[in-house]
């Protein structure tokens, strides 16, 4: 009889699901964060270039 309660204690407990559901849209915002960071990636690459080279061609003030 007590393995029967235990069953059915089981059977009533989310705990479990809930943690899945967790890891899952964990999962999902990890992943789409990595999609967001892999397309935006290479044009930031190339605009911090091309500042980059902008601000190393502007001459330096030194008298106000």
């Amino acid at each position: 009889m007590k393995l029967f309660n235990l069953i059915k204690r089981f059977e009533r407990d989310e705990d479990g699901a809930v943690t899945v559901d967790w890891v899952v849209l964990t999962a999902a915002i990890v992943g789409l964060g990595i999609a967001v960071l892999t397309t935006v990636g290479g044009a930031t690459a190339d605009y911090s270039e091309t500042i980059g080279s902008v601000l190393s061609e502007q001459g330096v003030k030194t008298t106000y």
